[in-house]
């Protein structure tokens, strides 16, 4: 079924371009990952410029990507209704490229009845994926201000996180659970007195709502190990972001892993060897900015598998 909220792909042809760079190294059959489907624009320009004996293999947790997914008919390309953490699960050194496109796509945020979004009432969702876990409304009608305090501060790096949290609790006790996106935004107007020119007062307690629900960040985590794991030697890992928690882990991962790093408890062993070679950071152009205001936070990191594709050993 169609809907009126469309989404605009950020940095396509150069993500594409980055991911494919290295499909001559990748040999016979090369599969690649789409890790965040979302609406498709990624996946659709990678299946036009694959090989007809590649496959490309997606990944999302949005029951509403999964449907859009389902209108692509071509045999080299199947979806799994999973969080990009399940990469882990492919073959190790099976991969000759891997794509995160971070974040939520415009379609969420625009739809209400997802609830993302402090600009239109909706229910007090945030889930990724609607078919499973607890919902923001569900976890604010029991965490403590603490715990609030906590993970506004933490994944929304907002100074006034004690404040909100305090009126969160207040307005809890007084009348009841809290359910709506617009209910949520006047509380938060309320308890944050001055803001940046242009930004809603709201926008830092949403994003940190929705990264806790949906464990963005230690899922970011797990599936940058897990590409480490499943790309072969000259594969490409291409990560966009869209705010700084997300490009600060995929910026510290790349760090530690390109370059040889000496065990200083053992001194005269041979060193971690090199396994990213590091080949841009990107941020889209004017152009792309004004057509699309969205784009303007994104970086795009982009690294080549060198050495031996086992997995790191821990200490």
């Amino acid at each position: 079924m169609q809907t009126p909220w469309t989404h605009t792909t950020v940095l396509l042809s150069e993500a594409v371009d980055a991911l494919l760079g290295a499909s001559d190294a990748a040999g016979a059959a090369p599969v690649f990952v789409d890790a965040t489907f979302g609406r498709g624009g990624h996946s659709r320009l990678i299946l036009s410029r694959l090989p007809t004996d590649a496959r490309l293999i997606a990944f999302d947790k949005d029951t509403e990507a999964l449907a859009e997914a389902a209108t692509i008919d071509d045999a080299r390309f199947s979806i799994r209704h999973q969080g990009f953490s399940h990469l882990g699960e492919l073959p190790d050194a099976s991969v000759a490229g891997v794509l995160f496109d971070l974040g939520i796509s415009s379609p969420q945020v625009d739809n209400p009845a997802r609830g993302f979004s402090f600009r239109g009432q909706g229910p007090l969702d945030m889930r990724m994926d609607t078919t499973r876990g607890q919902s923001v409304a569900e976890w604010l009608a029991d965490a403590d201000v603490d715990k609030i305090t906590e993970v506004i501060r933490d994944y929304g790096e907002e100074r006034f996180a004690g404040p909100i949290a305090k009126a969160i609790v207040a307005r809890r006790q007084a009348r009841g659970p809290i359910s709506t996106t617009t209910e949520l935004a006047s509380i938060v107007a309320d308890a944050v007195k001055t803001r940046e020119p242009g930004k809603d007062p709201a926008t830092r307690t949403f994003q940190a709502f929705r990264i806790f629900i949906n464990a963005e960040l230690e899922e970011l985590q797990q599936a940058l190990a897990a590409a480490l794991k499943v790309l072969q030697p000259g594969g490409r890992l291409v990560v966009i972001s869209f705010h700084s928690l997300e490009d600060r882990i995929a910026k510290q991962f790349l760090a530690k892993h390109s370059r040889e790093v000496f065990d200083r408890r053992a001194p005269f062993a041979p060193p971690q060897v090199m396994q990213f070679k590091v080949l841009a950071r990107v941020k889209p152009g004017a152009a792309e900015v004004a057509a699309n205001p969205r784009a303007r936070s994104a970086i795009m990191r982009v690294a080549e598998r060198i050495g031996s594709a086992a997995p790191e050993q821990q200490a």
